[in-house]
């Protein structure tokens, strides 16, 4: 995958680092790029320095062909707007937002923007989100992440209770057509759903069929 991640920070360098390793091509942008030393000699990817809300520091760094792009600076409001410019200008299939402030998440929401938050953020949790796909990823301490992603056709037509998996797993609302569900286990569900639930950290892998790609 292509990648862009905007800010290099401890979390964006973390990122960036993980993404290289994976055989990922990376570029870094941040507007003082003294940061970019965090990345260490190791880092194979590119850098670029600049504001990663500019159009032209943006396509400068590839946005026009990139599959996934990170905005995790410190500031909410920025990233916010890197995130909501790669997906509503430049189309970038995945854009995933850092949000530090949880009473902005409302507003995340309203502007349909991918994002990750949590009182302990890691850059693993970045890195699942980029190549797992989901809609939304929040930490809720310990060893277990609510997320939010879109039934694919693997879960077309199953139930609920064929899906959820003991101290694992559980389904916790689905969204269809505008209307919030909270399921039983006899609930079907169909293609294109919106799903939500709780899940161990560990059995992340295990849902990766579930998402509509």
């Amino acid at each position: 995958m292509y990648i862009i991640v905007v800010g290099c920070g401890r979390v964006g360098s973390h990122l960036a680092q993980y993404l290289s390793t994976e055989g990922h091509n990376v570029v870094v942008v941040d507007k003082n790029p003294r940061s970019f030393r965090r990345l260490g000699s190791t880092f194979n990817g590119l850098t670029i320095e600049g504001m990663g809300f500019d159009e032209d520091v943006l396509k400068k760094a590839g946005i026009e062909r990139t599959d996934a792009l990170a905005a995790v600076t410190d500031f909410d409001n920025t990233n916010m707007m890197i995130a909501e410019m790669a997906t509503k200008l430049f189309d970038v299939p995945r854009a995933i937002a850092r949000l530090y402030n949880p009473e902005r998440e409302r507003t995340y929401q309203q502007l349909g923007l991918s994002y990750v938050c949590g009182t302990v953020l890691t850059a693993e949790k970045i890195l699942d989100k980029i190549v797992g796909g989901y809609a939304r990823h929040v930490s809720v301490g310990g060893d277990t992440e609510i997320i939010e992603f879109e039934a694919g056709k693997f879960l077309n037509n199953k139930r609920v209770e064929e899906i959820e998996i003991p101290d694992e797993l559980k389904i916790s609302a689905i969204v269809r057509g505008g209307e919030s569900i909270i399921p039983l286990g006899s609930f079907t569900i169909k293609e294109s759903d919106h799903i939500l639930c709780a899940v161990k950290r560990y059995a992340l892998p295990k849902i990766e069929k579930f998402i509509n790609d």
